[in-house]
């Protein structure tokens, strides 16, 4: 990925980095000595393939052993790992959790998703998932920092690397599991890359492929070529923007609608409803911050890299992100956990590598003065918030000890529930479940008579479940099911009476 960002007419001559513009606050050399502003390639790659191996270990070993645990946060990795299934398999990505037959695409608009289809091959389970963010992840890790020690010389490279590795952002995004946005990372980190080094034509051609990583990013893409339109490439910037614009418009009111059995976008509810109640656009708008969670988020979101990323334009690609979220009705959208920022680091620190490049010839002694200290100090920052983090739990001896009497019961579970077969289930085993058999979530499946209804006692239902047998009759009235096998809080029932001739989402031979 790195090798389209070497080559192209807007690379800068020998020796020279490219200015951002005249001015005061613009500034072409780093820190002394001097030597640090080296052309693309002089700067050694090897260390930050080290760092970036390191930051990949460290995603995918908290990812593998929260896994192993049985602690996936959400119904997310088992999601994925159907749609990737599906690709694999050469067919339509129907993901059966979120109804029987349901076509993912008509949720979001992630068609990227089906490049994982080759590791999957190699590698048939979620597992497969979680090692391949980690790398991306890691990929950006490894773009970020290299660029930054282009632009600023000395030891800042690694300083940024630390600083983004460990950023909270990206920290949420491994709790959370797989999601479609990893592939956002590495990208972006390329675009901004890209605009940083003059290389417009590579920014543009980086951008591309975003719309296809989830629906909204056509927005960002549209920043992107607004950008190169105020760089002074304006039929580029302004063609980039036009797709963009038109990408984000076909794909909400289109594509997501043709795929969608319910023939709409169903994440408008997520700005113009809350809960039952409707919400206008002027309230959403006027409530943007109504929110201390929103408010802290903000804080944190550029106090990761010392406040100097407010000096760059680059930060502007970060808007249509933060719009939608602050926008939305749903809470899981405003905070610092989950997924949501992980797409904002890449180019937040390389808006701060940009900033401090900017300020170091300030005219504002002050301003130059903090621009020489800003990178330890977003790297200071980064470490230390990391003990309140995900990644403060490989420090811990219970992380990995997946022989504790709650794993043991769930792997009996798991060994009672035959491969192949149709199986209802909560978020705990769901996972597991994935990459050899039909899954469905528990209560989300109507009509089906699932061979195997499979439950976790202790999931935190909202009324006490006291007869699982009952409550599995209760969710399929068509089919009579018996206890198999109980462990722990665990139970496995079975189906006792014949599968329906025509099942809900499956298609008979």
């Amino acid at each position: 990925m790195l090798e389209l960002n070497k080559s192209g007419t807007d690379r800068p001559g020998p020796g020279r980095l490219p200015a951002q513009g005249p001015g005061p606050d613009a500034r072409l050399a780093g820190d002394a000595p001097r030597t640090g502003d080296t052309a693309a390639g002089r700067v050694p790659l090897r260390p930050y393939l080290i760092a970036g191996a390191v930051l990949c270990a460290l995603y995918f070993l908290y990812s593998y052993f929260q896994y192993s645990r049985f602690g996936s946060p959400s119904w997310d990795l088992g999601i994925f790992e159907q749609e990737v299934r599906a690709y694999a398999a050469f067919d339509a990505p129907v993901v059966d959790i979120k109804g029987p037959g349901y076509l993912i695409l008509g949720d979001h608009f992630s068609p990227i998703v089906a490049l994982l289809a080759p590791l999957y091959w190699l590698w048939p389970s979620a597992e497969a998932l979680l090692f391949a963010q980690a790398a991306l992840f890691a990929l950006g890790a490894v773009i970020v920092g290299r660029t930054t020690q282009q632009l600023l010389g000395g030891r800042s490279g690694l300083c940024v690397t630390v600083a983004y590795g460990l950023s909270w952002g990206i920290q949420e995004a491994v709790k959370a599991d797989f999601h479609e946005i990893a592939f956002a990372v590495p990208l972006l980190a390329l675009v901004c890359r890209a605009l940083l080094l003059k290389r417009y034509t590579a920014a543009l051609l980086w951008s591309l492929p975003l719309v296809l990583v989830k629906e909204d990013l056509g927005a960002t893409v549209a920043v992107v070529g607004f950008l190169l339109f105020v760089y002074g490439r304006r039929l580029q910037g302004a063609l980039l923007a036009a797709f963009g614009v038109a990408a984000f418009v076909v794909t909400l009111m289109v594509l997501i609608p043709a795929a969608s059995s319910a023939g709409t976008y169903d994440y408008w509810q997520k700005i113009d409803k809350n809960g039952e109640q409707d919400v206008s656009m002027l309230d959403s708008v006027l409530g943007v911050l109504n929110s201390s969670v929103k408010i802290e988020m903000l804080v944190f979101l550029i106090g990761i890299t010392a406040f100097m990323a407010l000096r760059s334009p680059l930060t502007l690609l970060i808007v249509p992100t933060l719009g939608w979220r602050l926008l939305s009705q749903d809470s899981n959208h405003w905070g610092m956990v989950w997924h949501y920022s992980a797409i904002l680091m890449p180019v937040l620190f390389l808006a701060l590598a940009d900033g401090v490049r900017r300020s170091r010839d300030s005219q504002r002694p002050w301003l130059a003065s903090y621009a020489k200290v800003a990178v330890p100090v977003a790297a200071a920052i980064a470490v230390a918030m990391t003990q309140h983090l995900p990644l403060r739990d490989l420090l811990r001896p219970e992380t990995y000890r997946t022989d504790d009497a709650r794993s043991q019961a769930a792997r009996a579970a798991l060994d009672a529930i035959p491969a192949g077969s149709r199986v209802e289930t909560d978020i705990t085993l769901m996972a597991h479940l994935t990459s050899d058999r039909t899954v469905y979530w528990v209560g989300g499946a109507p009509g089906t008579a699932p061979d195997i209804v499979a439950i976790n006692l202790d999931f935190g239902w909202s009324r006490p479940i006291q007869d699982p047998v009952a409550y599995a009759e209760q969710l399929h009235p068509e089919a009579r099911y018996r206890l198999k096998h109980r462990g722990g809080s665990f139970v496995v029932m079975e189906r006792t009476t014949p599968e329906p001739d025509e099942i809900p989402g499956v298609r008979k031979d």
